[in-house]
């Protein structure tokens, strides 16, 4: 089941970042996926196929304005 998942939406993937957090930030969104570390700051694209492997949970909803 893939999840409903928006820009700016915070998410946890399966594998920690090599700062040992699983937090991540989605800034980007289209064919590929761009996510930022939440603790480092570091970007990751990847294509959306990938992510939705990749993602275990939405930890955090973006604000609907």
């Amino acid at each position: 089941m893939i999840q409903e998942y928006e820009l700016h939406d915070m998410v946890e993937m399966k594998k920690p970042h090599a700062c040992q957090t699983n937090s991540w930030e989605i800034i980007r969104m289209g064919m590929d996926i761009r996510i930022r570390c939440n603790h480092c700051g570091q970007m990751v694209l990847m294509p959306r196929r990938e992510f939705e492997k990749k993602m275990k949970k939405i930890t955090v909803k973006a604000e609907q304005n």
